[in-house]
């Protein structure tokens, strides 16, 4: 069988934000017919960290996030300074400024795509093991709390839908996984 392609014939700008970009694309289908999609470019891309604490909990931030309206429970993370920064310097960077803590060694984890269907988004995930205090430095407009738990009780937030975040959910299950770590219900 062939492959099937699919060109884009137009793109147009709908609104530039302060980190997206809205576009409209006009699409020609395998079948000539030409299709209107909608298009999200994160311009920076960014990185996100679990910061494992030395019993073992992980670091959480709980913010409010405007999309779902409402305090969503999440990994730290934060988008890139610019297009050319490495995703693990933002890494430390968003670690130290959501939760105040350092590490010396990230550990990288995996690459997502939040968003396929309409959205390049990018984010690389790591883990954050050897903590040691700092001093968080948020942002202006963060009002972050901060929450330590223990895996198994995140992995059961996942599963009872509490916590939804497609970056959180990804992470935690991979570091799971990647560890090897056993859960009391298993």
């Amino acid at each position: 069988m062939g492959q099937k392609t699919v060109k884009r014939v137009k793109r147009e700008l709908e609104h530039k934000g302060s980190i997206l970009d809205i576009y409209s694309d006009y699409m020609e289908l395998p079948n000539g017919k030409i299709e209107k999609w909608d298009y999200v470019e994160h311009r920076k891309g960014a990185a996100a960290v679990i910061p494992v604490l030395p019993d073992g909990r992980i670091l959480m931030v709980r913010q409010y996030r405007n999309a779902l309206e409402r305090f969503t429970l999440e990994i730290p993370a934060g988008s890139r300074d610019s297009v050319t920064e490495p995703t693990v310097e933002c890494a430390y960077r968003e670690l130290e400024e959501e939760t105040g803590y350092r590490c010396d060694n990230l550990e990288f984890l995996l690459s997502l795509r939040t968003t396929v269907a309409f959205c390049n988004e990018m984010v690389d995930v790591y883990a954050a093991r050897d903590l040691t205090p700092s001093k968080q430095h948020l942002d202006e407009a963060e009002d972050i709390e901060l929450e330590a738990h223990p895996l198994d009780e995140l992995c059961g937030l996942i599963y009872e839908g509490v916590i939804q975040d497609g970056k959180t959910v990804a992470a935690i299950l991979a570091y799971k996984d990647k560890y090897g770590i056993k859960m009391d219900r298993e």
